[in-house]
């Protein structure tokens, strides 16, 4: 073949270190777009972009590496964290998303105020793990 073809849409989660609720909605209306310029500087297309104080979630399509795009996108909030210590924790989730799939899967993601109401970030990560047959120590989901 003379061409390297890719059509990989993933579903990241991520949250903030200890889950602190430092992710304002002044904060996230400055996070997404960069997150959606990253994922663009790396050749990817961001598709929905949603989150919480404490997590992110990313829908994207991706032709480079999936450790580059959280690397970067996690970099850029932990140098304009102003007056406040901010970190994100070690590690991520990431969700292969089938095209049949994607339509519910970005509309979960850009719902998910609604959906805190009454589901926590542990339980929607034990949830999405389950979901995709991720087996897991539940010490770590913390």
């Amino acid at each position: 073949m003379a061409g390297t073809f890719s059509n990989l849409t993933v579903h990241l989660v991520f949250s903030t270190k200890d889950r602190l609720q430092l992710m304002t909605t002044p904060v996230r209306d400055q996070l997404f777009p960069y997150m959606g310029g990253v994922v663009r500087g790396l050749a990817g297309t961001i598709i929905s972009v949603g989150g919480m104080p404490d997590h992110v979630h990313l829908v994207v399509r991706l032709p480079t590496s999936l450790s580059d795009v959280v690397r970067t996108v996690k970099k850029w909030m932990n140098g304009r964290a102003v007056g406040m210590k901010f970190g994100w924790q070690r590690g991520y989730g990431a969700f292969s998303v089938s095209q049949s799939a994607l339509p519910a899967v970005v509309n979960y993601v850009r719902n998910q105020e609604r959906h805190h109401r009454c589901r926590s970030f542990k339980e929607e990560l034990t949830v999405l793990l389950t979901k995709n047959g991720i087996d897991f120590d539940e010490r770590y989901l913390c």
